[in-house]
């Protein structure tokens, strides 16, 4: 009787164990200072102009297993603009292009993750920008997760891209002189949130 009690705990033991590894999904915040997001707009046709934002959060949930069940959701604040141009900073978050003031967060929430390859994936999503929501997608890469040996944290770090068109978002000024295509590129870590 005791050997088949035991083979049962084994039993229960094996069953809940693969039941929280199939829905394992981890959860991780945006580590601000090793998050870069970049954007790349042509001037005039004579150089292409580049810009970051220096105030990016977010979360998200990654499952290693399962990439379809993961989510990310990301609030970007339009001050935070920088081209390393003081003047120019000014004219962007002025009413001609993101017109912070009125808006002061880009936001993007995805709606669904389509593995492409062993670490690509296409995070579709709707970004609101300046009032107007639109579907973007970005493509993504999976670099690494682990623990920093530095920090000890655990970490999680992607690479992506993506493409829109300004004007679709009402951000028309100086169109064609300056790009309605932008390019954005995205480097981002993000740690574990660790039940304590």
């Amino acid at each position: 009787m005791k050997k088949i009690a035991y083979a049962l705990v084994i039993v229960a033991t094996g069953v809940l164990g693969l039941a929280s590894a199939a829905t394992a999904a981890d959860k991780y915040v945006m580590d601000a200072d090793h998050t870069n997001v970049l954007f790349f707009v042509n001037h005039l046709g004579f150089s292409t102009v580049i810009g970051r934002f220096g105030d990016v959060q977010g979360s998200f949930v990654f499952d290693q297993e399962d990439v379809s069940k993961s989510s990310i959701a990301v609030t970007i604040k339009t001050a935070s603009v920088d081209t390393d141009v003081a003047v120019l900073d000014d004219h962007l978050r002025g009413t001609d292009f993101f017109d912070a003031e009125k808006f002061p967060d880009i936001t993007f929430t995805s709606s669904g993750i389509n593995k492409t390859g062993e670490k690509t994936a296409e995070i579709t999503g709707e970004l609101d920008m300046h009032g107007v929501t639109k579907p973007v997608t970005l493509n993504v890469t999976f670099n690494r997760a682990g623990e920093n040996p530095n920090t000890k944290k655990h970490v999680a770090g992607f690479s992506a891209t993506a493409n829109l068109v300004r004007s679709d978002f009402g951000i028309k000024a100086y169109v064609p002189y300056v790009g309605d295509d932008i390019k954005i590129v995205i480097e981002m870590e993000g740690l574990r949130v660790d039940a304590e």
